[in-house]
């Protein structure tokens, strides 16, 4: 789960009432303050194991960044909303969609923790992600020509992207669309160039991949095609159609 929800419980409390310059304590107790139902984000285990995607992405990586870059954001995250417990009750979503109100913490490790919730998800051991819906790939053919075509785009848009940062394949009013995005913000914040839902994503920050590839994002591009998790693409496609 990306977060677990605990109920916050107000004690009644007496109500000071002040007349003709005297302070008395009321006869009644005040009302319970309403219940608060506020966020706790916590670390998602993997849905495999540190080396399942070893030829692609090395077990050492994998440990790495789910164990402490990823599990960072989380405890960042909720550092930056401990004294805001207004906007702890809400949906990391909708944070994200309102962004560009919020601070630079909950931009960076809101956006690092949603984003790599997603993209474990959307990696599979090789053999086991199936293959593109007839219905998304006929959507990719339509849109891009064809899957080559579609993937050399992507790495196109995830080669391009200067420094640190994510591509994204999205399903947008108009269809679906690649884009890139700095850092760690996506496609669902109010600040993107192009928003829409996610339904594929690719972290290119050098943390994901130098200790196998170094500077060579395009070959870790090339191999991580090979664990792409297309069932979790599928689902995350026919829920934004």
């Amino acid at each position: 789960m990306l977060r677990t929800l605990a109920i916050a419980t107000a004690a009644l409390g007496a109500v000071a009432c002040t007349s003709m310059g005297t302070t008395a304590l009321a006869s009644e107790p005040a009302a319970p303050a309403a219940s608060q139902t506020t966020v706790t984000y916590t670390l998602p285990d993997l849905p495999y194991g540190y080396d399942a995607l070893e030829g692609a992405v090395d077990a050492k990586t994998m440990e790495i960044h789910h164990g402490k870059h990823h599990a960072a954001y989380v405890n960042n995250l909720n550092a930056a909303l401990a004294s805001e417990p207004a906007l702890a009750a809400e949906p990391l979503e909708a944070l994200l969609a309102k962004i560009s109100t919020l601070s630079p913490a909950i931009r960076n490790n809101g956006g690092g923790h949603y984003n790599h919730s997603l993209f474990w998800k959307l990696m599979a051991p090789a053999g086991q992600g199936g293959t593109p819906s007839a219905e998304l790939a006929a959507d990719i053919d339509a849109t891009f020509g064809s899957m080559d075509a579609f993937k050399a785009e992507f790495n196109k848009a995830a080669t391009g992207q200067f420094g640190s940062g994510w591509a994204w394949l999205v399903v947008t009013d108009e269809g679906l669309k690649i884009t890139s995005t700095p850092n760690q913000d996506n496609p669902l914040m109010d600040v993107a160039a192009v928003k829409g839902a996610p339904v594929l994503a690719v972290d290119v920050w050098e943390h994901a991949y130098y200790l196998q590839y170094q500077n060579r994002r395009a070959d870790y591009l090339k191999s991580w095609w090979d664990v792409v998790n297309w069932n979790e693409v599928n689902s995350l496609y026919a829920d934004a159609k």
